[in-house]
């Protein structure tokens, strides 16, 4: 479910990823196993609705998709382009006139205002599936619709579907954001994160920034020009179009496109460890609001040479670890872990793995009760143009200075009580919205120190679910 103009434009990156990766594999046009977990063949010539296909040939795919945004012009431009024939009417919920950056707008007004159109887009895509496994969100923190309207999706999906995991990928705003009300549409996001969400995978515009700088200065300095695989980097498009073409965030989507095909790799490729997607939350998340995840993706680029000398296998688990990789600014290194996850793409063999994981070991930080946190998956297919990929997942408390910085964002409009009058016009809507929100963002913060307080020795144990017996 993709909301908002960042979400759709992300998600836009992905469909278009995703096919190219199932095309790269599936040479004969057959629809099989792999393209039914996010696709449906369906055949378009039979009256009505066209039937969906299960076996044989390919006919016409349709993504598992639902597109929403209270403006447009994302979605059109994603209806005129390449992916026009993977949506159909039936999977897009668009408005006119945006949310103009306000939470409130989204959440309150559009929420009310959609809701029966989007329950019943949901539960139509839903009953394609014949095994539903979790909910995907694409969406922003920082604007009205992808905040306000995307976290109203994630209350409907708990209400309508309560058994079903609910995966979030949020973008988070940068300091220099140009939205002044970011910080309070960020915060109010956050509470229903909070109460919400399975997982969210937070994603920091800056980071996504500095990784696409990074890369273009190694090219451009020829110190990999001879040696990078042409369309190979992880934020080219790389369908031949030229660079001018490139709108200036698709570098930076393409990244996170890359990260979503990464996580769900498994759930689409065979691989001797396969893992399913409701194993993430169920290992990774050891108390229910501790739920953010820090990602790490690498290779960013693919060398010409194919036969990987083994030492560069080792380099790549190293640079999962190093900062340089992360979608997030964050230290994990010096903070603790609660767990982590290690999705592996390629030729691969468990004994690597494991190898890996003995050596990084000794640098990490594991809670005392979690001494081996570690969950692996190996999935056979690797990215098209790279010969093996690693997406690293870790539960660390590292997030909570991004929360912080939030927090005191938040508060310097709040002090002065600056811009409230635009949400509180709402209907719905209250000051008790903000003071609720900001209490259950320092409350995360606090369980988040209390977990750090624990790091040299044991501590005070975070306060547990009571069991009654």
């Amino acid at each position: 479910v993709a909301v908002g103009q960042c979400g759709n434009q992300v998600g836009c990156r992905f469909w278009d990823l995703a096919l190219r990766e199932h095309a790269a594999v599936n040479k004969k046009g057959i629809y099989d196993e792999a393209l039914s977990s996010f696709f449906r063949n369906v055949d378009t010539r039979s009256s009505g609705n066209g039937r969906d296909i299960s076996k044989g040939k390919i006919c016409s795919l349709k993504a598992r998709a639902l597109l929403i945004d209270m403006e447009e012009g994302v979605v059109n431009e994603i209806l005129q382009g390449p992916l026009r024939d993977v949506f159909d009417s039936k999977q897009l919920i668009t408005d006119v006139s945006g949310s103009g950056n306000n939470w409130a707008v989204g959440h309150k007004l559009y929420g009310c205002q959609y809701r029966e159109n989007i329950v019943e887009k949901l539960r139509k895509t839903a009953e394609h599936c014949d095994c539903l496994q979790c909910f995907f969100i694409i969406h922003s923190m920082g604007g009205g619709t992808g905040s306000g309207l995307g976290t109203f999706v994630l209350n409907l999906l708990e209400d309508e579907f309560p058994e079903v995991y609910r995966f979030v990928t949020s973008v988070y705003p940068s300091g220099e954001d140009d939205v002044i009300t970011s910080p309070y549409n960020s915060v109010l996001a956050m509470k229903e994160l909070n109460e919400h969400a399975d997982c969210v995978l937070p994603i920091e515009n800056e980071s996504l920034f500095d990784i696409v700088n990074k890369i273009q200065q190694m090219v451009n300095s020829g110190k990999l020009g001879s040696i990078v695989k042409q369309n190979s980097l992880v934020t080219s498009s790389a369908s031949g179009t030229k660079a001018v073409q490139q709108k200036p965030f698709d570098a930076m989507n393409n990244i996170i496109a890359n990260l979503l095909l990464n996580l769900t790799s498994s759930a689409r490729f065979e691989g001797s460890l396969n893992m399913d997607l409701n194993e993430i939350s169920m290992n990774l998340v050891p108390f229910p609001r501790l739920h953010y995840l820090v990602s790490s993706l690498t290779p960013l680029y693919t060398l010409a040479d194919v036969n990987v000398p083994a030492r560069r296998l080792d380099q790549m688990f190293s640079d999962a670890f190093s900062r340089d990789h992360q979608l997030i600014q964050a230290d994990p290194k010096h903070s603790l872990y609660l767990a982590c996850a290690l999705l592996v793409r390629g030729n691969v063999q468990v004994s690597d793995l494991r190898r890996n994981i003995e050596r990084l070991k000794p640098s990490l930080n594991f809670v005392s009760w979690n001494q081996e946190g570690w969950k692996t998956g190996l999935c056979s297919v690797p990215p098209v143009g790279h010969s093996h990929s690693l997406l690293a997942l870790a539960n660390n408390t590292c997030v909570k200075p991004t929360f912080m910085e939030l927090k005191d964002r938040f508060m310097r409009l709040y002090k002065k009580k600056a811009h409230l009058h635009h949400y509180l016009h709402i209907d719905g809507m209250e000051q008790s919205c903000f003071s609720e929100a900001i209490s259950s963002l320092s409350d995360l913060i606090e369980e988040y120190n209390e977990l750090d307080a624990t790091k040299n020795g044991p501590g005070i144990d975070p306060t547990r679910l009571k069991i009654a017996m």
